[in-house]
């Protein structure tokens, strides 16, 4: 039993881990890329009309998405949220048992 217990918190933290490494892995095709296409709006026009902002924006808005699933940063329902429901709905399941 103590030896699942152990084997399912490895199998978590590498899922996190890469996770996390994707993340990076795509903050710095985003910063490489974000970099080419304005060299390349300043070649074209020299900040005329800056529409890399666009991409860089649209990029960045999934990045931040990204960020939020790798670390773990949920507003909405804090940390360790859906541990607690899954005890909370195991112990109502177990209580309707106890009633039958």
């Amino acid at each position: 039993m103590e030896n699942s217990n152990n084997e399912k918190k490895y199998i978590r933290a590498k899922e996190r881990v890469t996770a996390i490494k994707g993340f990076y892995n795509g903050l710095i095709s985003y910063v490489i890329f974000i970099s080419f296409l304005a060299a390349l709006n300043y070649w074209m026009d020299e900040w005329r009309y800056p529409w890399f902002l666009w991409a860089a924006l649209g990029w960045g808005i999934g990045l931040c998405f990204q960020a939020a699933k790798a670390f773990r940063l949920n507003p909405f329902f804090g940390s360790n949220w859906e541990e607690r429901k899954i005890k909370e709905f195991m112990q109502e399941d177990e209580k309707q048992k106890q009633w039958k």
